[in-house]
């Protein structure tokens, strides 16, 4: 998902694309090399070396954001997927003068999350409630930012909290605006949000009648096949699909509401759904592979093998049915 973020900040003419990592960053680096070239922008890494939250690496990435030109920089949570309105955030950040621009999104129960209470006219920001237990708002931070270059003066290089720490201050001094993210909007960090903001993408890119989207007599609903991908004859593929790069999908497969990730191969007859397959992963003929079956990278799934929410770490082989939800170490 990361990489659709990387290609709305392409469409508005970003140059360059700052990652924070904390965790083996060269696995990353290495997969979005590719798309450094093809996108024609530059991807670099800032690695912290302790876990900073949320505004902490933004101060180790200082030298990296500044570049003498004043011009504001987008902060973007790496695990929530949107239409990305960029360029209208960008005119609103001119329009109201203020030192930070935040989105926000309208949600039916507000009370599990942190509100941000608003001028509904202007946008300014007057105060954050956390899980009010009386209306107050319904909407939240959406995790997508537009911030001056002087917002650094308020993040130290330590353990911070952004939304906690760094946003309320600049509310206080009524410099921070809210703007309302229109469309589609989720937040992709566990499994079962994922599948659900894969087809919440696909919709946008349906009704923007998006040339990405795959079609032919094999195809139902909305899927996404990577050029460079295989598929077999015979095969069924949808709806809320994706298929990676160098995947190859053997004959007479089913698919639908999962994603295959880069380098996959799916062996004849087998049946996948509601699931995620990792990177360089097998699946053996005539598996049937659903109900939020996760697998990590390089795990091998035998012949005939039947996984009902089994979530599986890297680097294993399954010889044996996961009948019921279970994690395999």
């Amino acid at each position: 998902m990361i990489l659709h973020q990387i290609e709305a900040l392409k469409a508005i003419g970003v140059t360059e694309v700052v990652l924070a990592i904390n965790y083996q960053p060269e696995v990353m680096l290495d997969f979005l090399k590719e798309f450094e070239a093809k996108l024609g922008i530059t991807i670099t890494c800032s690695q912290e070396t302790e876990p900073l939250g949320t505004a902490g690496p933004i101060a180790l990435a200082r030298d990296k954001l500044i570049d003498g030109s004043d011009k504001p920089f987008f902060v973007l949570n790496s695990d929530v997927i949107s239409e990305y309105p960029l360029k209208e955030m960008i005119e609103f950040h001119k329009s109201h003068g203020g030192e930070a621009s935040i989105m926000v999104t309208k949600v039916d129960e507000p009370s599990k999350y942190g509100v941000v209470v608003m001028d509904e006219s202007t946008g300014q920001v007057e105060r954050f409630v956390e899980k009010p237990k009386l209306y107050v708002g319904n909407k939240i931070n959406a995790g997508i930012y537009l911030l001056n270059p002087s917002v650094l003066d308020h993040i130290e290089l330590r353990p911070t909290s952004i939304e906690k720490e760094v946003f309320p201050k600049i509310a206080d001094q009524k410099k921070l605006y809210a703007m309302v993210l229109l469309g589609f909007w989720m937040d992709i960090g566990q499994p079962k949000d994922y599948i659900t903001g894969l087809r919440l993408y696909l919709d946008s890119l349906r009704k923007k009648s998006s040339p990405k989207l795959a079609t032919g007599s094999h195809i139902i609903g909305n899927v996404l096949v990577d050029e460079t991908a295989k598929i077999g004859e015979g095969c069924l593929i949808g709806p809320d699909v994706a298929i990676g790069p160098g995947c190859v999908v053997e004959s007479g497969v089913r698919l639908s509401r999962c994603t295959i990730m880069r380098g996959v191969r799916i062996k004849n007859h087998s049946c996948i759904s509601s699931s995620i397959i990792g990177w360089h992963s097998t699946v053996g003929q005539w598996a049937r592979i659903e109900n939020m079956t996760i697998l990590g990278k390089d795990v091998h799934v035998r012949d005939e093998i039947y996984s009902n929410g089994g979530v599986v770490l890297p680097h294993k082989e399954i010889k044996s049915s996961i009948l019921k939800p279970e994690i395999v170490l």
